[in-house]
């Protein structure tokens, strides 16, 4: 007998109620995109595995994932999570994971803008000021202009930047 990528493997209902055929290929790929998000959640940081909801033997096998080391048994483990999450509901999980992802995203935008904005301000001084608290007026304007006024004699004098990541806290904690 000869095997193709469209020998039925399993059949499912569509949103319509209609029976349709999932090809081996099919089934393959989405076996490997639950592996692959099982090797994200062992790859993540503990403080953000804590906020993925999953059953326990999911979390068991990905804790024990994390603890071994050796190339062999990491990567039959990884599968065995692979298995875990054929047979539950991966949705939610793979929500999370994005959802994670996409806070972490705006966070690293938001902290690209803090920066941009002491480059700014160290750069254009009071132009940058003015237009800095025209977005964000509770800001304080002269403890900003001392601290802009520091900064860039600390670069005019090439001393270390104390100002500047002064500048940058102040902002990163005044705009939330």
């Amino acid at each position: 007998m000869h095997h193709n990528d469209t020998d039925p493997e399993e059949y499912e209902y569509d949103e319509y109620g209609e029976l349709i055929l999932i090809s081996k290929s099919q089934l393959k790929r989405e076996s490997q995109a639950l592996q692959e998000l099982g090797e994200v959640l062992v790859e993540l940081p503990s403080s953000q595995l804590a906020l993925i909801p999953m059953p326990d033997e999911l979390a068991e096998a990905v804790a024990l994932a994390r603890k071994i080391t050796a190339r062999g048994g990491r990567k039959r483990q990884l599968q065995y999570i692979g298995k875990i999450m054929r047979r539950i509901e991966a949705e939610p999980i793979q929500q999370a994971v994005d959802n994670l992802a996409a806070n972490s995203a705006r966070e690293i935008a938001r902290l690209h803008r803090l920066e941009s904005w002491r480059d700014r301000l160290l750069a254009e001084g009071d132009a940058a000021l003015a237009e800095l608290l025209d977005e964000h007026p509770t800001l304080d304007r002269q403890h900003l202009r001392q601290l802009i006024r520091n900064g860039q004699k600390e670069q005019a004098q090439q001393k270390p930047p104390k100002s500047a990541r002064e500048i940058y806290r102040y902002l990163r904690e005044a705009m939330g």
